[in-house]
């Protein structure tokens, strides 16, 4: 993982603890709030991306396995249900301390 920074800054993303790990009833609900480009993804072990951004609004779904997101100088741990949300244009990078399936969508 990264080292801890000792400044934080506010983070501009929602995590929402919805304990709904069925994919098709996460497809469903993101189709029906105006989520396009919906899609399944699996990552290894140690799979990281570095710092970059989205033109669009991004939805991540834990389905299983774990995914650490660093926006805003905090690092966010998601675990199976949870929901993360994260505005366009927002720098930010992600590390899997385990192999991890979730959902992606944009808005």
């Amino acid at each position: 993982m990264w080292p801890t920074r000792s400044s934080k800054s506010e983070v501009a993303v929602k995590v929402t603890q919805t304990g709904i790990r069925d994919p098709k009833k996460i497809e469903e609900t993101l189709k029906e709030e105006g989520f396009f480009n919906i899609f399944l993804w699996h990552d290894s072990q140690g799979t990281t991306y570095p710092t970059h951004t989205h033109p669009y609004h991004e939805v991540r779904w834990i389905v299983e396995g774990t995914l650490v997101i660093e926006e805003g100088g905090e690092e966010i741990l998601l675990k199976p249900g949870d929901r993360l949300e994260s505005p366009p244009n927002r720098p930010h990078r992600a590390y899997c301390p385990t192999d991890v399936t979730y959902i992606c969508g944009s808005r």
